[in-house]
């Protein structure tokens, strides 16, 4: 099987992949759509309505009976579904109402959320992506989530990336939300201020690799080992627009052979990303090899039509003081940021552990 490592080959192909996503997402969202809307219009009346505070807690079992006998092929009136149909409408309908009076006030285009972590999001696009994702995605963010900023942070991940309901449960309850951006950079200096916001958005702080399975004592090469066998969740951690270039990449600087960690193509930002991986805490060493990769990499695989390259340093620990201050003496866009990793077992445990094979077998029996 050819090995294709061109950027634009990776580029197309993960455009089929989006566009795949996007096609079953789209059908799923003309039926979903009016569904959803009208649980939050259904949220509105039981809110605005009080028969709650009149009738108590079992008003919410005879509104479901009720519903059921006058709608019998209809599903989704349970009791606790219709608890969750008034949470829709009490986490959101602020903002909806606020997106209403700003589009009296302003033009649609200038009617910007003021809702901070939101980006500046369009509020009108807001209001699209709130009636877009299915119902149960909805359950999730409404029963996980605090906050109306964090829920629609959550809904717009959701489909900018095509989350299915259980990577949108991982990603909440990995944090997303507070390390999404939050990488120590030089971004805002190294590069163009057109790109540099897009650039620290696609950082986070920590990463998190609790999806391997690794002992307790491990080096860089078994970590990095684990990383690639399981590269599909590692881009998933990554984010979107990933693509995996290889790891221990050859390039020659100078006489001398040096191999870079792992090498991405960010397709969002049009550039290359080199990513090291140390397990120790973060040492000053580390920035200069990574900057030495970053500009060899600018000098001898970056196109006229590229970016400039970004380097990423993921360590174990680091003093936020000195990484700081560490960026700032660079001239490459270099960014640092902290793995964490639980729930690492004994290497003499895991080989007891029973595979999935064995575990199916067992319910069967």
């Amino acid at each position: 099987m050819a090995n294709i490592i061109d950027p634009s080959y990776a580029q197309w192909l993960s455009q089929l992949k989006t566009e795949y996503r996007q096609t079953q997402i789209k059908a799923a969202i003309r039926v979903n759509e009016q569904l959803i809307r009208f649980y939050y219009r259904l949220g509105e009346e039981i809110t605005k309505r009080g028969y709650e505070s009149t009738y108590g807690s079992g008003f919410y079992e005879k509104l479901s009976a009720d519903l059921r006998k006058e709608i019998p092929d209809a599903k989704g009136f349970s009791p606790s579904n219709l608890h969750y149909m008034r949470w829709f409408y009490e986490r959101y309908s602020t903002l909806l109402e606020n997106l209403q009076q700003l589009a009296v006030e302003f033009d649609t285009q200038q009617a910007h959320s003021a809702v901070a972590g939101l980006n500046e999001q369009n509020l009108q696009q807001l209001a699209v992506e709130l009636f877009s994702i299915p119902w149960g995605h909805h359950l999730v963010i409404i029963g996980k989530c605090s906050s109306p900023e964090e829920s629609l942070f959550y809904v717009h991940e959701t489909i900018s990336n095509g989350w299915s309901r259980a990577i949108l449960t991982n990603f909440i309850k990995s944090g997303l939300f507070h390390r999404q951006g939050k990488a120590i950079t030089n971004f805002a200096s190294a590069l163009p201020e057109s790109t540099s916001d897009l650039a620290q958005q696609i950082t986070k702080d920590p990463y998190q690799f609790n999806f391997l399975s690794i002992g307790k004592k491990y080096d860089e090469k078994q970590l990095k080992d684990a990383l690639i066998d399981n590269i599909e969740r590692f881009l998933l951690e990554l984010g979107d627009g990933f693509a995996y270039l290889g790891r221990e990449k050859r390039i020659q600087i100078g006489e001398e052979e040096r191999f870079m960690d792992m090498l991405f193509y960010n397709l969002n930002l049009r550039c290359y990303v080199v990513v090291e991986i140390k397990v120790d805490k973060l040492e000053s060493e580390n920035l200069g090899q990574l900057g030495l990769y970053v500009t060899a990499v600018n000098h001898q695989l970056k196109k006229e039509w590229d970016n400039p390259t970004i380097g990423l340093l993921i360590v174990g620990e680091k003093d936020d003081i000195v990484a700081k201050y560490a960026v700032e003496m660079m001239k490459p866009p270099i960014g640092i940021a902290e793995y964490h990793l639980t729930g690492v077992l004994p290497k003499e445990l895991q080989s007891d552990l029973p595979s999935i094979e064995e575990i199916e077998r067992g319910i069967k029996r």
